[in-house]
């Protein structure tokens, strides 16, 4: 390890990553993987056999001009009633000629910024022009990341926000209303928080569905970001059945990991080949969305390419600013 290692804490990396860049850095990602550029080995995830947590593992390298990428870190959903991050993680980046140690970075910071940028890149690639509603599943960390880079995507004029915890949503949606600036709704419901709505975001930790196909209007586009295991779905299967597409972060991935596709391609549903790369729809090569009155359903699990993209735009804000030397 050499003295100009990069070591960026958590408030560093949050101030490097606004959401523009992160937004770009996941642009870059998922434009890489459609052009078959970049270097994406399997991730493991990991269920603890002592309690509900989860371990997991990525590796990637996003070109031949930045040096792979590793995060390892866990997820521990018993962490929200304490009012803690549900996921901890941290970032080694390596240089691309000589591999040697170039930066260690606080990973649970890049994996809530780069997983809402994700999301936001998958909105503008799918969500009809014309959407300006937002509906929220959950109101923690993810939840408000989500809004904020929604917002950046699209000229958002409402949000309805619901979580099972009525003060938490309920702060939530004011901490949100006085950032963006719009009005934002605490709801009863999740269904009141979906229904009629052009664009749903699902960011919980729930193994069992908190969206349903049949609250889902003509033209919604629904982006879940919680079903990154087998046993997690976010959604339920009429939504993937209404879905006019299905599109994933890493179709590979997905079909191993997502709740809602592993049990769609168990059941016949769907097949591998239904399955459609958000890389290739920011490439032209597939398409996501082909009427303005489509359901269009992305799962995202996360893949090491976005942490990689991330973590690059990072160390190149750092070495700009002179930040973490």
């Amino acid at each position: 390890m050499t003295d100009d290692v990069l070591h960026l804490s958590r408030d560093q990396v949050a101030a490097l990553l606004d959401t523009h860049t992160a937004i770009r850095s996941q642009r870059a990602a998922f434009t890489a993987l459609g052009e078959g550029t970049a270097e994406l080995p399997g991730k493991i995830m990991h269920p603890s056999g002592f309690d509900d947590s989860v371990v997991f593992a990525y590796l990637a390298r996003l070109s031949a001009d930045t040096g792979p990428v590793a995060k390892i870190g866990s997820v521990n959903p018993g962490n929200a009633a304490a009012g803690l991050p549900t996921i901890h993680a941290v970032i080694n980046a390596l240089d691309p000629v000589t591999g040697q140690l170039v930066a260690v970075m606080d990973g649970t910071a890049v994996t809530t910024l780069r997983t809402a940028a994700a999301s936001a890149v998958a909105f503008d690639a799918l969500a009809t022009p014309d959407s300006t509603e937002l509906g929220l599943i959950g109101s923690g960390t993810q939840a408000l990341a989500h809004a904020r880079s929604v917002a950046q995507v699209r000229d958002l004029r409402a949000v309805r926000i619901w979580s099972p915890n009525p003060d938490r949503r309920a702060r939530a949606a004011r901490l949100l209303a006085a950032e963006l600036g719009i009005p934002v709704k605490a709801v009863g419901s999740a269904e009141e928080t979906v229904s009629g709505l052009p664009m749903v975001a699902a960011c919980t930790l729930s193994s069992t569905p908190v969206v349903r196909g049949e609250w889902l209007a003509p033209g919604c586009t629904v982006v879940s970001v919680g079903s990154f295991e087998p046993s997690r779905s976010e959604v339920d299967t009429d939504v993937v059945r209404r879905a006019s597409a299905v599109v994933v972060d890493d179709p590979e991935t997905a079909a191993e990991h997502a709740g809602p596709v592993v049990d769609a391609l168990r059941a016949g549903t769907l097949t591998r080949q239904d399955l459609i790369p958000l890389g290739e729809v920011l490439t032209g090569r597939r398409e996501g969305r082909t009427t303005g009155r489509d359901i269009v359903y992305y799962n995202s699990v996360g893949i090491g390419v976005q942490d990689a993209a991330a973590a690059w735009a990072v160390i190149d804000a750092a070495r700009e600013q002179g930040v973490g030397l």
